[in-house]
């Protein structure tokens, strides 16, 4: 395995946008649009810079790197608080029970209501993988070494931790969700919403959008269908985020509908299983040992790969030490992978 995860650098700038040209819209946090990447950059870098150890508004971007011939095949990002500084809408799903004494009978309707309940959550987000590379565990490493970030920079996250899913598309590239509500409050279609959405936020939509509970018997069918529902180039990821500890709890994007994974920080997988030791010596494994997801570096110096330990002294094979440019005496987090 010669993929490295590493922190995002301004040289980046044309693999994440050629990425972002190949997410096919709705995806948020990655748009097609340079200016918006290169602002994504700089923040990245700041964040990185800052070491005093107390949580704020900061974004953290990964690369992940084919070391064989250096070429970028994919990227995620990491939130360390969100809503600090514009809320953090959603719609909460509920529902509501009436009774009519006249009528003897009882009524229950399911409402969206507009909500800032995550303001303060970290979250993960940003996850973007070539096609041809999703296969050999290369997915797991993009994704879980977020977790391997955050349990060696604890202090830099929330106790909650969420992650935003792509709601469902249809095959025209229109939003059922955004058609049967938002749409109708804007005078823009879903593709111009999307552009605005991915370079400016969705603070536009909350601004306009009315703030009483709405009816989901109101909706369209189809918007209807499609709420809480991941776009179906997401359904993988939503089972590994299920593999992790989030969940599902009710909570959907105001934009297209799509689900909101919800964990317990302390809890996700990952972090719980995460250890950090200093490696004894690098050299070949005894066969059969499990591969790990291994870390090193702080912040900006910070690097991932998969490779395999072996014994209490913590022997390193010499592909991952070579990959993750580590000796003896030095230290790494890790967890099974």
């Amino acid at each position: 395995m010669t993929f490295l995860l590493r922190t995002a650098q301004e040289r980046d700038l044309e693999s994440l946008y050629r990425m972002a040209k190949g997410t096919g819209g709705g995806f948020t946090n990655l748009p097609p649009d340079r200016p918006t990447l290169q602002a994504k950059l700089e923040r990245a870098a700041k964040s990185f810079a800052r070491d005093d150890g107390q949580i704020a508004n900061d974004l953290f971007v990964f690369i992940l790197e084919d070391t064989a011939d250096g070429k970028v095949r994919g990227t995620c990002q990491a939130f360390s608080q969100v809503g600090t500084e514009l809320p953090f809408y959603s719609y909460r799903i509920g529902r509501i029970t009436q009774h009519s004494k006249e009528l003897d009978r009882t009524f229950r309707a399911e409402m969206l209501t507009l909500c800032t309940d995550l303001d303060g959550a970290s979250e993960v987000g940003g996850l973007y993988l070539d096609a041809t590379e999703r296969s050999a565990g290369v997915g797991k490493l993009l994704a879980r070494s977020r977790y391997l970030f955050i349990a060696a920079h604890r202090d830099r996250f929330g106790d909650m931790t969420l992650a935003e899913l792509r709601g469902a598309i249809d095959d025209a590239g229109n939003s059922p969700f955004w058609d049967g509500l938002a749409g109708r409050f804007f005078d823009m279609s879903f593709r111009d919403a999307d552009e605005f959405n991915g370079t400016h936020g969705n603070q536009f939509i909350a601004d306009l959008m009315p703030k009483h509970p709405i009816y989901t018997a109101l909706l369209s069918e189809g918007a209807r269908q499609v709420m809480g529902q991941p776009h179906y180039s997401g359904r993988p990821a939503m089972r590994m985020l299920e593999s992790e500890g989030f969940a599902f709890q009710n909570y959907v994007d105001i934009f297209d509908g799509g689900p909101t994974m919800i964990a317990r920080t302390d809890q996700i997988r990952t972090v719980q299983a995460a250890r950090t030791a200093k490696i004894g010596a690098i050299g070949p494994v005894s066969k059969g040992e499990a591969t790990h997801l291994i870390a090193t570096g702080r912040l900006a110096d910070f690097r991932a790969c998969l490779g395999q330990i072996t014994g209490d002294g913590v022997t390193l094979d010499e592909d991952a030490a070579a990959l993750l440019g580590v000796g003896p005496g030095d230290t790494i987090t890790y967890a099974p992978a």
